[in-house]
């Protein structure tokens, strides 16, 4: 465009000048010529170019649909992971709390377990404890033990439950088992049990010690109580043959347990030894004195007068002495007749014979209360001394036979029996005691009520100047 321009020019300006004006022509010419011919070869150029443009565009553009295809497939698949990373994090809260609420039920069927085993603990004899401890044992642990799983938890837990359906089974059809017991002198004994339903029986070896086994304070264990000669030859031909006659109880043991109780008394007073004679004779005169009181008191109250009493008031205070002596004489009430003695000695003093009256009636009230008043002192130091006796002889065995703790420990608890009886007779004592002196204190008030209404009565009291005068006399003094 140039290039014709250019000509443009230089042809106008040959137009212009006239003068070279061929010269100028022919120069024109040529470089219109010069001009077209680059014009040419920039348009060659330029087509090339384009062409090249052209060829390089189109595997650009296929290459660029690919990135963007794939770029489309990319963000598809993100959103597919996104979609299943919600859906898992779903899915894992969901097993969370499932897991959790799985956790929770184990936990509680493990207690409930564990607390079933205490119970099958609790349930059986103390013969039959040897029997089932390695079972319960290793359940009761299991459940505190963290190195073990829950498998392993509930397996030993479920071990000890298939013991206890076992023992179910044994016991409603009896079983007989070796084992070792506490006879009534203490000593430990191989022998057997024989264990039907609620009752335990044990028989010695040698056949000495048989009766009901039972549990004993202090050891674990069983002692075994005798009963009667009958029975026990019965319960001796079922451990050692399996048949035989035992004793039935309907009351699941209840009454067996009675029974032993009943008879428990005098194997106490036996097994507390030779302080148990004082106590025993502390005991009697404690009992005799509170029933001689108890009927004193009663006798006493069923002789009270209160209108013999207000009569006898009423005629000292209209002076007819006789008449008061005469009624107290004829009435049994305590006060009336401390006052009527009191009349009868007016003309020495009649504040002394009430005095010595009163005393005298007191005197019969308090009678008795020195022998409670010592047993409640001494009962309970006699027992102490019998229990200190007693385990003195317990523990000389330490240095003996240690194969038999069962003797040590049961001595032990019989040893305390003299002080159990002790500290029963002095409770049982204070009681009666802090009643007759509630009623001793009782009596006291009554009498120190009427002596003083019937000194007033015998004596008015003076004047208020005489009084006076009297005062400011014993001031001067």
């Amino acid at each position: 465009m140039n290039t014709r321009f250019f000509a443009f020019v230089f042809a106008f300006a040959a137009l212009a000048a006239p003068a070279g004006a061929a010269h100028a022509a022919d120069s024109l010419s040529k470089a219109g010529d010069a001009s077209e011919a680059q014009l040419q070869q920039s348009l060659q150029e330029l087509t090339a170019l384009r062409e090249q443009i052209s060829a390089e565009k189109l595997p650009l553009t296929r290459e660029l649909g690919a990135l963007e295809e794939k770029l489309t497939q990319l963000r598809r698949a993100n959103d597919e992971a996104l979609r299943a990373l919600d859906t898992g994090a779903l899915q894992s809260s969901t097993l969370s709390g499932e897991t959790k609420l799985r956790d929770e039920e184990l936990t509680y069927l493990g207690s409930l377990l564990d607390e079933y085993i205490r119970g099958f603990e609790t349930k059986l004899s103390t013969g039959e404890l040897p029997r089932y401890r390695e079972p319960i044992e290793l359940a009761k642990a299991a459940n505190a033990n963290n190195t073990l799983s829950s498998m392993e938890k509930f397996e030993h837990q479920l071990s000890a439950v298939k013991s206890s359906i076992d023992r179910v089974t044994d016991v409603i059809g009896g079983t007989r088992f070796p084992g070792q017991a506490v006879n009534v002198e203490g000593v430990l004994t191989q022998g057997k049990f024989a264990v039907l339903g609620p009752l335990a029986f044990f028989a010695s070896t040698d056949g000495a010690s048989v009766g009901v086994a039972m549990p004993q304070a202090g050891s674990m264990q069983p002692a075994v109580r005798p009963i009667d000669a009958a029975m026990s030859r019965g319960i001796l031909g079922l451990i050692n043959d399996g048949a035989g006659t035992a004793p039935l109880d309907p009351t699941r043991g209840s009454a067996l347990k009675e029974l032993v109780k009943k008879t428990s008394i005098v194997y106490l007073f036996k097994k507390g030894g030779p302080i148990m004679w004082p106590l025993l004779i502390v005991s009697i005169l404690a009992l005799a004195t509170v029933i001689e009181r108890v009927l004193f008191l009663f006798s006493e109250q069923r002789k009270r007068d209160d209108e013999a009493v207000q009569d006898l008031l009423a005629a000292v205070s209209e002076g007819d002495i006789d008449k008061a002596i005469k009624i107290g004489t004829g009435t049994g009430d305590y006060v009336a007749r401390a006052m009527t003695y009191a009349l009868q000695h007016r003309e020495k003093s009649i504040a002394n014979a009430l005095m010595f009256a009163n005393a005298k009636e007191l005197k019969r009230f308090s009678r008795g209360l020195p022998i409670l008043d010592t047993a409640i002192t001494i009962a309970p130091l006699l027992g102490l001394l019998g229990t200190v006796s007693g385990m003195m002889n317990s523990f000389s065995l330490i240095g003996g036979d240690l194969s038999a703790p069962g003797a040590i420990t049961g001595g032990i608890a019989e040893a305390l029996i003299a002080t159990a009886f002790g500290l029963v007779i002095a409770i049982v004592c204070l009681v009666p005691f802090n009643l007759l002196n509630s009623r001793i204190e009782e009596t006291r008030h009554a009498l120190e009520a009427a002596s003083t209404q019937i000194e007033l009565l015998v004596h008015p009291p003076q004047g208020p100047i005489q009084a006076l005068a009297m005062a400011a006399a014993h001031g001067r003094g």
